[in-house]
């Protein structure tokens, strides 16, 4: 019997201890809390960005464009790499923000060649008001932590991370990195 305290992880910890308990089950505490909680939260954000009638990328697409500064534009290179997708993918994003009229696509003054995204008046205003909101769910799904809590595991989210990233990241060559 599972305790109030408990939840599907530890119900699945100790099914695997029960079948299997030559078997350390302790990273399943971690990585699949982690995992539980990325999709309850994942969940919570698309609803709040659909209710600006975005979905997740284009909330991302816009968010990047606002944050890079005036003039509010960029490259749909500088977009992937900022977003961490592919260039494929931002065109789409930005082909659905361009039909919505949130964003406009021109050649480069310096190279016509270079195409270049800009948000427009209507999709800096929706972005302003849209993550605000999103800021305020943040808190809200946050709040059930003691500030000294979210400090503590935002420092070690930080530190995993950053020992994560490096991992899957691909040299200019297509190789992956040495980890040594």
């Amino acid at each position: 019997m599972i305790s109030e305290t408990s939840d599907r992880i530890a119900s699945a910890q100790a099914s695997w201890r029960r079948e299997r308990p030559e078997l350390d089950t302790s990273p399943m505490g971690v990585i699949g809390r982690i995992h539980r909680i990325g999709d309850l939260l994942r969940a919570e954000l698309i609803a709040l960005y659909q209710r600006y009638g975005l979905g997740e990328g284009e909330f991302d697409v816009l968010a990047t464009l606002r944050r890079s500064g005036a003039p509010y534009e960029l490259t749909p290179g500088d977009i992937a790499r900022h977003t961490i997708v592919t260039s494929g993918a931002v065109s789409k994003r930005v082909d659905r923000l361009q039909a919505a009229g949130l964003v406009t696509r021109r050649g480069a003054e310096h190279d016509r060649r270079i195409r270049v995204v800009a948000l427009t008046s209507t999709g800096r205003q929706l972005i302003d008001e849209a993550f605000t909101a999103h800021l305020d769910n943040e808190h809200r799904l946050l709040e059930t932590l003691s500030h000294d809590d979210r400090a503590t595991l935002e420092t070690i989210l930080q530190r995993w991370l950053t020992r994560l990233e490096p991992m899957h990241q691909q040299d200019s060559d297509g190789t992956a990195p040495r980890a040594d």
